[in-house]
């Protein structure tokens, strides 16, 4: 392929990364905006929202969220290929796994408040948190759009239902985008691609639940990462204000993920469309592309941070012992949103390249041997509080970073379109179908 083309289709993976953050900003928009809502109702409030939406949601997220990515390095590379009528049968797979895992996961959320109790947290955080039902993120995780700030903003404000109301109106947000999507799917709009249901759905789930499962032990293992920290907040001393500063930091650096993750997104479909199609140098120039791309966007947005670094605090929050401590944080906030810039592009050639299983093990190794307990040394030992444990953690994403670039960069492209060509024949033939 030529320079030419490559640079096309280099520029076709930034257009296909604008829609892909827009779709991550809407999603992100509705925890968010709750969470930003419930730190101007108190402290407490902000403080069970965010051991919520980070433990509760987070464990759920990163079930759903990894059960749901083996079809983004199937879909992706069948595309490639061009085997568009595949794709609705790998959704619908995908559709049964899910529904079955969310079912399960349901009683995490039934049991929310005794889980809370048993993992330390304490007794007036968790039954604030455990309060909160959000059971609407289902089906959505294979196939996005939303926007509800409006019916949120009407929750807190004009109801004065408070805790209870954002969380019912975020619940009913997720159910709404999931209608959307599905009438979008069945309206005939995907072509070839959605074949309508099929007996094909069925046939080798085992083997697509084995593939799913690689892919959820890869995002749990990151998602849970940093719902670690705003968990082990939660044992310090002054644990309401730790975990509310936590949370208004870990909310922004949602935000700038939304970004970052709308790039792991693009450069999964691209990568794995490349292999698929046998281009494995567009493959690496791609690659090289989203990872220069989500890094200048990180930086620009920390030097933003920095230089608000006193006005940002009071947009999330009311207390003054809690903008203080965000204050305090925002150095290491703002290193955190470049390291975290790079990391979900590098991510997304893992997911379109099939090498889940592989990033499992050095996420294991970087985040829960390393980060993890460096840590906990840091914050409690050292007595560095809040800040030792993140400097620890966000130690650990930087090793992660390292050894990502190490193994992209000692990459043969070529080889992994040969395997792509086989995992393709593999899934399309008799045992796939």
């Amino acid at each position: 392929m030529g320079l030419c083309q490559r640079s096309r289709r280099n520029r076709e993976t930034l257009v296909l990364a604008g829609p892909a953050i827009f779709t991550s900003l809407c999603q992100y928009s509705l925890g968010a905006f709750t969470q930003t809502f419930a730190g101007h109702v108190g402290t407490l409030e902000l403080a069970a929202f965010s051991i919520e939406n980070s433990v509760i949601a987070g464990l759920s997220l990163g079930v759903m969220l990894g059960m749901g990515s083996a079809v983004e390095t199937l879909c992706g590379q069948a595309f490639g290929a061009g085997q568009h009528d595949m794709l609705g049968v790998y959704l619908q797979r995908s559709w049964i796994i899910l529904l079955a895992t969310g079912l399960l996961l349901m009683f995490l959320y039934i049991f929310a408040l005794p889980f809370l109790l048993v993992i330390g947290q304490t007794e007036s955080i968790s039954r604030a948190a455990g309060a909160e039902q959000d059971h609407g993120h289902g089906l959505d995780f294979r196939c996005r759009i939303g926007l509800a700030r409006t019916l949120q903003l009407a929750a807190y404000a004009e109801t004065r239902l408070g805790m209870a109301g954002g969380a019912a109106v975020l619940d009913a947000s997720w159910w709404f985008i999931v209608i959307l999507q599905l009438i979008y799917i069945f309206s005939g709009t995907c072509g070839k691609a959605w074949p309508g249901f099929t007996s094909k759905a069925f046939a080798n789930l085992w083997g697509f639940v084995r593939l799913s499962l690689a892919s959820a032990v890869m995002m749990c293992l990151e998602t849970w990462y940093f719902m670690a920290l705003v968990l082990f907040a939660g044992y310090l001393k002054d644990a309401e204000v730790a975990v509310a500063a936590l949370s208004v930091c870990t909310n922004i650096l949602g935000w700038t993920n939304t970004i970052a993750i709308g790039f792991n997104a693009a450069i999964s479909v691209r990568v794995s469309n490349e292999l698929g199609a046998s281009h494995p140098r567009t493959a690496k120039f791609s690659v090289v592309v989203m990872v220069i791309s989500a890094f200048l966007i990180g930086l620009v947005v920390s030097i933003l941070l920095l230089v608000f670094q006193d006005q940002y605090p009071s947009l999330f929050c009311e207390s003054d012992a809690v903008k203080q401590v965000v204050y305090e944080l925002t150095p290491l906030l703002a290193f955190s949103i470049v390291v975290n810039s790079i990391q979900p592009a590098l991510s997304g050639v893992a997911i379109g390249a099939g090498w889940q299983a592989l990033i499992a093990y050095v996420n294991i190794v970087c985040y829960y041997v390393f980060g993890v307990p460096l840590g906990l040394i840091l914050g409690y030992p050292l007595n560095m509080g809040v800040k030792g444990i993140w400097y620890g953690m966000v130690a650990g994403t930087v090793l992660q970073t390292l050894i990502l670039f190490w193994i992209v960069y000692r990459t043969d492209w070529n080889k992994e379109a040969s395997i792509a060509a086989k995992r393709i024949k593999y899934w399309r033939g008799s045992r796939g179908c």
